[in-house]
This record gives C-alpha cells, structure tokens and sequence, in this order.
C-alpha cells in the first residue's frame, strides 16, 4: 500500500506516510519541519499503546517491552486521573508513533504534534498538539 489520501481518513504503511500526515497537519498552523520515529529507549521498538490526558501530554508504553516513556515535555504535565488510551475509529490501539515539530527561526521549538498510525487498519491521524511557550526547547527534539 502507498499513501492513500482519497478518503474521510489517510492510510498508509510506514513511517514516511505517517511524516507526511503530520507535515500536513501544520502544527498549530506552522510548518513541522522535522519529523521523528518514536522508539524505544529500552528495546528499539516501534509500536506502542499510547495515552493522552487532557492537556494533551502524552505518554507511551512499548508493546515490545513494555517501557513508558513521555513524549516532549509531558512527564511534566500528566495527569494519571485526566488520561485516556488512543484508540482508532476501528477500535485499534497499537500504533506507530511519529512526533513532528514546528520550530522557530532561531531552532527553538513551537510545536509538538503527535501523530499515530494504526496497526490495525493503517489509518493515519494527529492526536495530540502542543504549544512550547518557553524557551529553550530544542531538548524536546531528542524526546520523542
């Protein structure tokens, strides 16, 4: 399968597609200009149950090892109470995970958009977005 835009929802089947889905999103209405695959520290995995509170801090669990870890500068902000685990249209809730941030002209980052790809269906979404009102930021690039 390549990126398959023609419907209500995108689909597609790796990490490109996934990049593409969240450059076009437009973080907070700015351009993401760089894009990251999350993985694992603990085992390199790539697929992940993941969890958003209310403010939108996000949190994943490995499905290979299961290590949580936090996605930007949400371990900050979480509430375990205000949380919810992801979940497809399809009812999936494994994914692939891809964080794209919209930075400032000095590198600073702006933005944090987190975007899934269902492991069921492939289909693509952002489900979290994130302003960065402080600075510096440009830790959070290593923090995806």
């Amino acid at each position: 399968m390549t990126l398959d835009k023609s419907g209500k929802l995108w689909r597609g089947d790796d990490f490109a597609d996934l990049a593409e889905c969240v450059r076009d999103f437009k973080a907070g209405g700015y351009p993401v200009t760089t894009v990251v695959e999350s993985r694992c520290d603990e085992c390199d995995g790539r697929f992940f149950r993941v969890n958003i509170d209310e403010e939108e801090a996000t949190q994943r669990v490995c499905l290979a090892c299961g290590a949580v870890a936090f996605i930007g500068d949400s371990a900050e902000h979480w509430s375990e109470d205000e949380s919810d685990c992801c979940a497809c249209p399809c009812g999936g809730e494994e994914f692939a995970v891809a964080v794209g941030y919209a930075l400032f002209d000095d590198g600073e980052v702006r933005w944090i958009s987190v975007g899934l790809r269902c492991l069921k269906d492939n289909v693509l979404g952002v489900y979290a977005d994130t302003k960065i009102d402080y600075s510096p930021s440009r830790h959070l690039l290593s923090q995806a």
